[in-house]
């Protein structure tokens, strides 16, 4: 049997993820640790109390092999953000319990879902891979950024969620989708540069830059993006259908279709600049961002994440 990866371990749980299932979910964890000592050196398990605790518990963790974050994307993402303050070299790695509605860096990593004990299994028997993240104005995103009327959804989805909605995933999206979408919109004018190239002019409707395929709980809006190939992928509109056509594209974009679409644009870059004319709806792992300028930069293997053996 392979040795466990995780080593001395401190686990940072968001009790409230996934309508207090994260509770349960951590308390589970923590019989499993204390059971099973092959499992880690050493452990520790830590609720967070609050919004930006699990940043200041990752930032200040001492003498740790790993850092698990139980709970959804939005645990995650602070967890990752206390990490890339510290030196490389100080980073502990990163581990992850998915117990959230999205989990859409979950998939990234092939990780169950909503299920502890699988989740587990996969950890104690994992291996460890450099992934990189997206920096965005001094920020990181471990997932997901995006600007215009796919950020106002996955907002939107955020909020139904803390308001604790009966829906989740998919239904969650597309519900939030129509919402968002009957509305209308022109989209938000946006001069953008890739890699230092030629400034496009865009009206920004789609704008997504993924290190993983999927955000919004599965659809797979950059289906060839890897976070491991230290480069982030991108889909914007090059077009502006009429609504109903928008949304029929980012409805097909649950299987990745719209990708065949000649109103969108696909590419590769590592660094970008874009400037609106007017602040857009903009998300980053589900966090608002609010700026008119975003200069967003891959950074390379960033993290060492603790991933399920193929």
């Amino acid at each position: 049997m392979e040795q466990s990866p995780l080593g001395r371990t401190l686990v940072i749980a968001n009790p409230a993820a996934s309508s207090g299932k994260g509770a349960q979910a951590a308390e589970f964890v923590g019989r499993f640790l204390d059971a099973y000592p092959a499992a880690t050196r050493a452990h520790k398990l830590i609720y967070t109390q609050g919004p930006l605790d699990a940043v200041r518990l990752a930032r200040e963790a001492r003498g740790v092999d790993t850092v698990v974050a139980l709970g959804g994307d939005g645990v995650i993402h602070e967890v990752v953000n206390g990490l890339m303050e510290r030196p490389r070299a100080d980073r502990p790695n990163l581990a992850i319990i998915p117990m959230g509605s999205g989990n859409d860096y979950a998939r990234t990593l092939g990780m169950e879902m909503n299920n502890p004990s699988a989740s587990l299994s996969q950890l104690v028997s994992g291996r460890i891979e450099q992934v990189e993240v997206g920096r965005v104005n001094q920020s990181y995103f471990m997932q997901t950024l995006s600007f215009g009327l796919d950020a106002a959804v996955a907002l939107d989805t955020v909020d139904r969620r803390q308001a604790k909605t009966s829906q989740e995933g998919e239904e969650l999206f597309i519900t939030s989708c129509l919402k968002i979408f009957s509305r209308s919109s022109k989209g938000w004018r946006c001069n953008a540069s890739f890699d230092g190239g030629k400034i496009e002019q865009l009206r920004s409707i789609i704008f997504a830059m993924q290190v993983g395929p999927t955000y919004g709980g599965g659809f797979k809006i950059c289906p060839d993006a890897s976070p491991t190939d230290g480069l982030l992928d991108t889909c914007y509109n090059v077009k502006n259908p009429p609504a109903a056509w928008t949304l029929a594209l980012v409805g097909s974009a649950r299987f990745g279709l719209h990708t065949h679409s000649s109103c969108v644009k696909m590419r590769r870059f590592s660094h970008a600049d874009l400037t609106f004319e007017s602040e857009p709806p903009c998300q980053m792992d589900g966090e608002r961002l609010v700026a008119k300028r975003f200069v967003v930069d891959v950074v390379p293997k960033a993290l060492s994440v603790v991933m399920p053996r193929a």
